[in-house]
This record gives C-alpha cells, sequence and structure tokens, in this order.
C-alpha cells in the first residue's frame, strides 16, 4: 500500500520518486520497461496505488494521464542520464529528473486531469501548483540518490564496453 496526502482527485505520493530513481538508474529502456512492469501489476489488479487501487479504473481516471506519462517521463529521464555518464553530476541529474519527471508527467497528467474532470480552465492547470514543491524536492532526492549510486558502483550501462 502507498503512503498518500489526498488534496484533491490526485493525492500526494513518492511514486514519482520510484519513477525518477528508475529511469535514473536503469537508463532510456530499462526505466520505462520497469515502470510498464508496475502500470501491468497495476492493471492486473494489484493494489499498488494510493488507497489500495489497481485494476484498469485509474488508467481511465484523473490520474490516468499521470500513470502513462510516468512511461514518457521515464524514458526521457533515461535519455537524458545516459548522455553524462559515466560521471553522473548531481544538478544535471536535477534538470533531468525535473524535465522528464515533472515536465513530461505534468504535459501528460494535466491536460489527461482536465478532460476527466470537465474543468479545462486555467483553475485546472493552478490546482497542480500544489505539487511542484514537492515534485522539486522528489527529484533532488532522486538526483542524490543516483549520484550516490552511481558513485559508489560505477558500473557502466549495458551495451556499453567497460573500461
Amino acid at each position: 500500500m502507498t503512503l498518500a496526502v489526498p488534496i484533491g482527485p490526485v493525492p500526494i505520493t513518492l511514486q514519482t520518486l520510484g519513477v525518477m530513481l528508475a529511469a535514473s538508474l536503469l537508463g532510456p529502456t530499462r526505466g520505462p520497461l520497469a515502470v510498464l512492469t508496475f502500470l501491468l501489476l497495476v492493471a492486473v489488479g494489484l493494489p499498488l496505488l494510493p488507497g489500495g487501487r489497481g485494476g484498469l479504473a485509474p488508467f481511465a481516471g484523473v490520474t490516468g494521464g499521470y500513470l502513462i506519462g510516468w512511461v514518457a517521463g521515464a524514458f526521457v529521464i533515461g535519455l537524458l542520464t545516459a548522455r553524462m555518464l559515466p560521471r553522473y553530476r548531481f544538478w544535471w541529474g536535477l534538470l533531468c529528473n525535473a524535465v522528464g519527471g515533472i515536465g513530461v508527467v505534468y504535459l501528460v497528467g494535466v491536460p489527461w486531469s482536465a478532460v476527466v474532470t470537465g474543468d479545462t480552465s486555467l483553475a485546472a492547470l493552478l490546482g497542480f501548483a500544489v505539487f511542484l514543491p514537492g515534485d522539486i524536492a522528489k527529484a533532488a532526492i532522486a538526483s542524490a540518490v543516483a549520484a550516490g549510486v552511481f558513485r559508489a558502483y560505477p558500473v557502466p550501462p549495458a551495451g556499453r564496453p567497460t573500461a
């Protein structure tokens, strides 16, 4: 079960931190595949989302765009992160996580939520500004963790020769 803070139709969770970490550590192929595996487990009914939700209903609801955006966001984070390896740098990692984990996920999730709720006004967009401080903190945490992992365990990404 996931810890969630219900502040509206979309709760605050740490799940996007997992998406950012998966992409930062696993790269542009395995990161999105890990996220897809998680979403497949949700789709078959495992109660992995906040409130013990699972099945196909979350994909059709307000949070569906964010769930789909996780995959695209993980791909973007993985691509950007792979460009800086083998030396992972915190600030570049923070930018990668912000672009993919916040920008791309919001780019899919906010319009989806606006359509599902029927609120296509500016209020729908401003309502998600509540999530920005927490998402920036999650991006910083993911970058710090990834920097520590790459520093402690410098293994080149799959397919690259070792030096």
